[in-house]
Parts: structure tokens; sequence; C-alpha cells
């Protein structure tokens, strides 16, 4: 669940990071005729428009619910950010891949070296002050995980892809940094067209990790396996309840769906079988406010 985490703060953070980065790659790139320069202008044009597929999303996804659709429209956000892996991997990483081995084959000289050092070095700050945004909602999200636990683990689909998109911005640019450098320095402009197709390599490797996370919720996902557990031991620990003979769960986007089968502690008649449950599945609200949907069935066996 979310815990505190806010994805459209992260998207707009790396919005406005990217649109600005993209703008001084494209003219430095036009003034240098540097091809890890134009790649990565390419790949922060990907990236804004990346993050408008998020709001996108984001947005469709609090529709209401209607006869074809009775639980929400929540699973949006899956889908957009699907697209988005997709284009990570297309415009951004075969695209860059393309460009890189152009200009292997028809090298240019580099130009202004110093001002493509310059706009890199920007890029740099900029990505920085993104995934510093990006971090304080993960950390808000995934408590004492290892940041590689929580993007394996984690449901926020537009977290996940953002996480993926700034990290994958800061060690390009950086790859860049060192293309462009190492091109001036030697005078050679393969080094340029090599950082072309690492950034590229990179971008088609970062968007294949953020596909497979998002595929799985694509295609349905229960919570975490900590979430469920401790949702396990919430209702055990209620008065009413015996013991939790099955759990159910499946993220809705950001809503969550849970299907109970308990065995109720004997304490009365049906009256008060229907009471007990009531109670409990008001508790479990509270304890646990990402949960939209409850379907709660006193049984004695699975």
């Amino acid at each position: 669940m979310a815990g505190g985490a806010n994805p459209v703060r992260a998207v707009l953070y790396a919005l406005g990071a990217n649109f600005a980065i993209a703008v001084t790659k494209y003219v430095a790139a036009a003034i240098t005729g540097s091809g890890s320069m134009f790649a990565e202008a390419i790949h922060s044009t990907a990236d804004c428009g990346n993050q408008l597929l998020l709001l996108l999303g984001l947005k469709r996804a609090k529709k209401p619910p209607s006869p074809d659709h009775p639980l929400g429209h929540g699973k949006e956000t899956y889908f957009w950010s699907f697209v988005v892996a997709i284009m990570l991997f297309t415009v951004g990483g075969l695209f860059s891949i393309y460009e890189g081995w152009h200009k292997i084959h028809e090298p240019e000289p580099l130009s202004y070296p110093l001002l493509a050092l310059g706009v890199l070095a920007f890029g740099i700050v900029a990505e920085s002050f993104s995934m510093w945004g990006c971090l304080r909602e993960v950390n808000a999200e995934r408590g004492e995980q290892p940041l590689h636990q929580w993007f394996r683990a984690s449901r926020n689909a537009e977290l996940v892809v953002i996480f993926g998109e700034d990290l994958a911005a800061l060690v390009g640019l950086a790859l860049a940094f060192v293309a462009v450098l190492a091109a001036w320095l030697t005078g050679n402009v393969f080094w340029d067209a090599l950082g072309g197709i690492a950034i590229g390599v990179l971008l088609v490797a970062v968007a294949i990790l953020v596909g497979i996370e998002v595929k799985a919720l694509l295609v349905g996902q229960g919570v975490e396996p900590r979430v469920r557990d401790e949702m396990i031991g919430f209702l055990e620990a209620q008065p009413a309840v015996e013991k939790v003979l099955n759990l159910l769960t499946l993220h809705m986007g950001a809503y969550i769906l849970v299907g109970v089968k308990a065995q109720m502690r004997e304490r009365g008649g049906h009256d008060a079988i229907v009471a007990g449950i009531n109670a409990t599945e008001r508790a479990f609200r509270e304890r646990f406010p990402g949960v939209q949907w409850l379907f709660f069935e006193p049984d004695v066996a699975d």
C-alpha cells in the first residue's frame, strides 16, 4: 500500500526537470553535433512524454465505478505505466542505439565540447533534484526495505516507473559526460558515438526491468507478502475471529480488494456473528485504509 507516498508529486518533479534538461540538450546537440548529446535529448523528450502518460493514467484511474467497471478504473495506471515502459524501450533505447551506430559509420566532428559538458553537468544537477523528489516518495512507502527489494515488491506502478526513469537518466547523463569528455581529450568522436550506444543499451535494460514489474500488476497482483501477513495477524487478533482460513487480495491501482474466509468464535447466534463481522470489518478498514472492497465470509473450513 502507498504508505504515505504521493506518486503525482514524484511525476511532477520528474516532468519539470526533464523538460528543462531536454531544451538545453537539443540546443547543445545542434551546436556541438554530439551523438551522445542528441541521444540524451531524445531520452529526455521520451521521459517528458512518459510522465504526461503517467499523469493521464492517474487521472483516468479516479473515474468512478460503472456497471461495466464495477470495481472502478484503478488499473488504468498499470496500462499507462506499461505503455511508458514500451516507449522507454523504443523511443529512448532503440533510437539511441541507432543514432550511436549511425555516428560510428558517419562520424561528425564534435564542436564546442565545453558547452556540451556544461549542459550535461546542468542535466546531472537537475536530474539529481528529480531523483531526490522521487526518493522522498519511495522512502515514504518502502519503510526499512532495501531499494532493490522495494523495486521488486512495490505495487505502486507510477513510482516504479519514475524511479527507473530517474536512475536511467542519471546514469545516462554520466555516460554521456564521460563520452563527450573522452572524445574531446582524444580527438576521436568514436567515444561520443559509443556513449550514445551505451545510453541506448542502458535504457533498453531499464525498460525491460520496469516492464516486468508493471506487467505483474497489470495481470493481477496481490499485496506484498509482508502486508498479507500483517493483515492475517490483525484479523486473528480480533475478538470475533477464531482463525483466518484464507485471505485473497488484489491491487486495483491505488486501492485494494480483499476477500476473507474466517472461522468465527461461537458467541451467540446469527446476529452476534454478523455484529462481530461488522466490527471486524470496521477495524480492518481503519488499520488498512487502502482497502476499498472487503468481502467477509464466515466458515468452518476453507
